[in-house]
């Protein structure tokens, strides 16, 4: 074992390319040592091993049994040092490696995705992690180490000083119906003839609900009472398909579904003025140190903005 520790890629290097010339002058060149270097190293080599590596000949010098089991183990030695070279390569140049990002529903459609597709396109060995929830669980996550940045919007029981902040895109919430719903083919929509229908929103502080409902209260227009609470979006699905039902979603959300591949009969209201939520912040550990595959999500994240 201690001889195995002290032996250097040089050396195992001097091994194959003795094997492979027959010459130990010549295979001292193509290992890049002088020939009494090459000749130390061999007969150090030889003695830990307990017997010869090669048998001298008038022609040159051919490996012994010995010899061709450290060749052997040598080639494969080699080989793993070059993938470990390649993958520390990959790694440091960042592509390879881990990412894990989180983002608010809008963001992680509009923003993320595209970013990616751009970064898979390039570096398709980086492995991915995506969460997609509220901020609160979000920020949460970034301060537990979960993530290495996340889209999101800081919530206020954190101190916005303790980690770096870059802002995202606002975003716009479209009103999700069925195409049969009486007020789909309507143009410049009045928040007043909504009151009417049936509501399936987003749970009680969530921003989108918020800014329903602060453009109601704009408005001095009473807000929704017939609502059924759901961040779902199979449960929204579900109730577009069947009822006259009202859904805000983030506008990429919207158009993701209404017009994507996805394929969902669904369309988007025309209001008459449009309802904004606060926009997102691309969100890291102020003191953190983002791996390279990471570095590479986030630009592609700032050139998608």
């Amino acid at each position: 074992m201690d001889f195995a520790t002290r032996l250097k890629p040089t050396h195992l290097n001097l091994l194959i390319k003795v094997a492979e010339s027959g010459q130990l002058q010549r295979a001292a060149q193509m290992a890049g040592m002088s020939q009494p270097a090459a000749s130390r190293v061999l007969a150090d080599m030889e003695k830990r091993m307990g017997g010869p590596l090669f048998e001298r000949h008038p022609k040159g010098m051919q490996a012994t049994a010995l010899g061709d089991l450290c060749i052997r183990h040598a080639k494969v030695i080699l080989e793993e040092y070059g993938a470990l070279d390649e993958d520390a390569r990959r790694i440091t140049s960042g592509q390879s490696g881990r990412v894990r990002v989180g983002a608010v529903t809008g963001p992680a459609v509009g923003l993320l995705m595209p970013a990616i597709r751009s970064v898979k396109a390039s570096a398709p060995d980086i492995e991915m992690t995506i969460d997609v929830g509220p901020s609160t669980e979000l920020v949460r996550g970034l301060v537990e180490g979960r993530f290495d940045f996340v889209i999101a919007r800081i919530p206020p029981e954190y101190d916005s000083r303790d980690f770096r902040l870059q802002p995202a895109r606002s975003e716009i919430v479209s009103l999700l119906v069925r195409p049969e719903h009486p007020l789909a083919a309507e143009k410049r929509i009045d928040l007043n003839d909504l009151n009417q229908f049936e509501w399936v929103v987003q749970e009680i502080g969530s921003p989108i609900r918020q800014a329903v409902e602060a453009a109601f209260h704009e408005k001095r227009i009473a807000t929704p009472t017939r609502i059924t609470n759901s961040s779902s979006l199979l449960v929204v699905l579900s109730l577009l398909e069947s009822t006259d039902t009202i859904a805000p979603q983030s506008e990429e959300v919207a158009k993701m579904l209404a017009h994507g591949p996805l394929g969902t009969n669904v369309v988007a209201l025309e209001l008459a003025d449009p309802i904004m939520v606060p926009p997102c912040f691309i969100i890291r550990n102020r003191f953190g140190q983002l791996p390279q595959a990471a570095i590479l999500l986030i630009n592609a994240v700032f050139e998608t903005l």
